[in-house]
Formats: structure tokens, C-alpha cells, sequence
């Protein structure tokens, strides 16, 4: 990157943000593109003037013709034809984990799949910190990779979170321990196709050789099949069948046997995440951490002390013997029924709605049929779920108008065996900023009900 002076970072989210901050800390004329006016921080601000660069908006093309490259945010979709123009004038756009890539001269844990990334990530960070040298963890949890890089030398460890976004034009991108959880419709309204999104997904592995490992959901049926697609060395997990070799789960106790050595790590009944959805991603963590040198008593210690991710299934009180749980994490509809089947009791008041993706509904209907006493619908998305609900048989339906409407609706009807879980199904933007602050709301009015 040494030839490449002037940089155009496209999109002023937190990856964006971060990006052009590491790019100008390296002296790079660096202009932060937004396609809606914005306001950057001081700091940051002052960086990007000092050598010559700046935010932009408005005029892209005035932009691309200042510089030899390109850093996405993952927002933004990299066939967009200004794009594609840009590089036909030889400027290089890559995404901003194919930055921290080329910034960072250490070792990587990379996980993505459809659900579960965010709280396989937080454990096996949690892992990593018990090795003897430098660590962090980044990409789509926390600050950008890029500034979560930083700093770091050959022997430390990173612990990195990537979408399907992030990893659309892989280039290099090349984890020492590359994780696949899961594969379901999600994202449609970007990908377009499941293959388009399967390939985005495999790009996590496109690069890597024999000596780095690809770690594969042996239960999810089309993620099993990918091994023929890596050329690295092939490790499976599953709960539900006891593996020749691999990581898997036996009566109850998660196992790890590689090359004739077994290991006993824990049970599930000693843990204080529960659900199947949560084994899996136990599962996937202890087949990461293994690969990057964490001894099965510290992966232990760390399982047993770990609670689990703000706003996934995460409990927030007990009123009138109702628990009321937090899961704004669930933006699609398999996680929902991830969620839905942590419960084995039923007896669900279910919230859900938002932004919708368009993604199939019948067969998470068909369990909130099965598990729930009442579905409450909100948002944009709440007339398309109303239809799919009474279509699937779904008879206690209640469509609020507000999400405070929502909350006041399940506390009025919530009664002890049932429970109140917030499970959306659907994207946050029609009325929060992020799926964080759409959680961080329900839990702020569920501690003032009752009041």
C-alpha cells in the first residue's frame, strides 16, 4: 500500500469511521465519503485535514477522481456502478476487514454464519485472553478491525466477527481459523440469491492453505458440504452426532478429539447460557480456541464464567412471576426460532416486527403457532407478519402501533407460567439506529412497568 497516498473511505458508520482515522494516523490524504452530509468528531476531523483530506458528500465522482483507492464500509455494496467505473480507472476498492488484513502481521479467528457470530466471537475472545500474548477482538462486534489491529504484533491473536458484507470482495482476507456457524435466508435485499450469499459467506476461506483451518457446522446440511470448496485443513462440530474427529457433544458434555486425543471440556447443565442455538456456538468457540493454542482448562474456565451477549435471549426481570428477556439480536427469522426454541416450556408472549427483509416467514409462524400465547406484531413489517401468522393458524395476534404500545400490551396480558420475549425477526431502522438501541429501549421499559 505504500504507492497508494489518497484513499476515499465510503461510509461514515463505525467502520468507516475507524477506517479513516487508521488510514490519516498513517499520513494518508484520506476523504470520508457519506452519501448524506455528517458531522465527524473533532478528532477525527482534525486528522483527516492535517494531510489534506476531509469529509465529502455530494459529488462521488469528483472524489474517485482523487484517489488510487477505495475502503467500503459494510454498508456499502461493492457493484454499485460508480464503483465498477472507479475501477476501470484502476482504483482499487476493497472492503475495511481487507485493510485490517494488510495492516495486521499477526494471527486471526474469523466467524461468520447467519446467527450466532456475536456471541461465538465474545467467547472465543474470551478464550484468546488466556494466551500469554497480545489480544483483541473487532470486525462487526465493537470497533472496526482496523483499529482493533492496531498495535499488535506477529504473535498476538484477534478474535474477529464478519458479515456477509464484509466479506463481498475478499481479496486477501486469508484467518489462520476460519468458523462457519450456520446458512439461512437473511439479507436478501442486498445478495438477492442463497448462492450469492453462500459464496459471500465461503469467502472466508477462499484464501487459506493446508496449514490453516476451516471450521465447518457438520448439522447445518449445506454448510457440511463446503469442505469441498476450502483448501485448508477441515474440522466439523456437531451436537447431534459424535464425531470421528472434531468437536461435538456426548451425553450432555462437549467433547474435542483431534489426531487419537480426547478431551472433556464441560457439560451444558454447568453452563449459564442455555438453548441448542448456544451448544452449537459452545460447539464452534472450543474448535476455534483449540486451533489457536487455548488448553481445554481455561476453555472450561472461560465457558463456565461466561453470560452470555447484550441482547441475545438476554433475561432483563421478573414481574408478577413473568420473566420478560431481551433478544433484539434476532433480526431474522431463523434466530427467532433459535430463540423460540431455547423455551421448551411454550408459553411465549412473543414481540415482533420492524424493518422488514422479505425473508420467508412460514416456518417460523408454524412455531410461533406451537410455542406462543400470543404474538404481538410492531413496525413496518407488522401487516406482512399479521397475514403470515393468521395464514400459518396463529389465532392471538395483537398489532401496536408504538413499541411502548407493545410492551403495555404484553405486560396487560402476561401471566406466570408465560414469558415476554422480545424477538423482532426483522432489522431496527424503521424505528432505532441499531438493533442495540432497540434493545436498550425495551429493557428501559420493561424496569418501568409496573411502576
Amino acid at each position: 500500500m505504500s504507492e497508494i497516498q489518497n484513499v476515499m473511505v465510503f461510509g461514515a458508520g463505525i467502520s468507516g469511521k475507524g477506517a479513516a482515522m487508521e488510514l490519516a494516523e498513517q499520513g494518508k490524504t484520506v476523504f470520508l465519503y457519506d452519501d448524506t452530509p455528517k458531522k465527524p468528531e473533532t478528532e477525527l476531523e482534525e486528522m483527516l485535514t492535517r494531510y489534506g483530506g476531509g469529509f465529502a458528500s455530494g459529488n462521488i465522482a469528483e472524489v474517485l477522481d482523487k484517489v488510487q483507492q477505495v475502503i467500503l464500509s459494510p454498508a456499502v455494496p461493492g457493484n454499485l456502478p460508480v464503483l465498477q467505473k472507479a475501477r476501470e480507472n484502476g482504483v482499487e476498492v476493497i472492503g475495511e476487514i481487507e485493510l485490517a488484513w494488510r495492516n495486521y502481521a499477526g494471527h486471526m479467528v474469523a466467524i461468520t454464519g447467519t446467527n450466532g457470530k456475536t456471541t461465538t466471537t465474545t467467547l472465543v475472545g474470551e478464550m484468546l485472553k488466556t494466551l500469554p500474548v497480545k489480544t483483541a477482538v473487532g470486525g462487526n462486534i465493537g470497533l472496526a478491525l482496523s483499529r482493533e489491529v492496531k498495535g499488535l504484533d506477529k504473535n498476538s491473536w484477534v478474535a474477529a466477527e464478519v458479515s456477509s458484507y464484509q466479506l463481498e470482495g475478499v481479496k486477501d482476507f486469508c484467518p489462520d481459523v476460519a468458523a462457519i456457524l450456520n446458512l439461512t435466508p437473511d439479507h436478501m435485499e442486498r445478495h438477492k440469491t442463497m448462492e450469492e450469499y453462500a459464496r459471500c459467506k465461503r469467502n472466508i476461506f477462499v484464501n487459506q492453505k493446508a496449514k490453516q483451518i476451516t471450521i465447518l457446522n457438520y448439522d447445518d446440511p449445506e454448510v457440511r458440504t463446503w469442505g469441498k470448496y476450502s483448501k485448508g485443513t477441515l474440522c466439523y462440530f456437531s451436537r447431534k452426532a459424535v464425531l470421528p474427529e472434531g468437536v461435538y457433544m456426548k451425553d450432555g458434555s462437549f467433547f474435542i478429539k483431534w489426531k487419537n486425543s480426547v478431551k472433556e471440556i464441560c457439560h451444558k447443565d454447568e453452563l449459564q447460557i442455555f438453548g441448542a442455538h448456544n451448544e452449537e456456538n459452545v460447539l464452534a468457540a472450543i474448535a476455534c480456541g483449540f486451533f489457536a493454542g487455548v488448553t481445554p482448562e481455561k476453555m472450561r474456565e472461560t465457558l463456565l464464567g461466561f453470560k452470555g451477549v447484550e441482547h441475545r435471549i438476554e433475561y432483563v426481570k421478573t414481574i408478577n412471576g413473568v420473566p420478560y428477556y431481551n433478544d433484539s439480536k434476532a433480526t431474522n427469522t431463523d434466530s427467532v426460532i433459535k430463540a423460540l426454541e431455547a423455551f421448551p416450556g411454550g408459553h411465549i408472549i412473543l414481540l415482533a416486527g420492524g424493518h422488514d427483509k422479505m425473508t420467508p416467514l412460514e416456518p417460523m409462524m408454524n412455531l410461533v403457532k406451537e410455542k406462543t400465547d400470543l404474538l404481538i406484531l410492531l413496525g413496518e413489517a407488522r401487516e406482512r407478519f399479521y397475514q403470515a401468522a393468521r395464514l400459518a393458524g396463529v389465532e392471538n395476534i395483537i398489532v401496536a402501533d408504538t413499541f411502548k404500545d407493545a410492551v403495555d400490551a404484553a405486560y396487560a396480558h402476561a401471566r406466570a407460567p408465560q414469558i415476554v420475549l422480545l424477538s423482532p425477526a426483522c432489522s431496527s431502522f424503521d424505528m432505532f439506529h441499531d438493533m442495540g438501541e432497540r434493545g436498550r429501549y425495551f429493557k428501559k421499559l420493561v424496569h418501568e412497568l409496573g411502576k
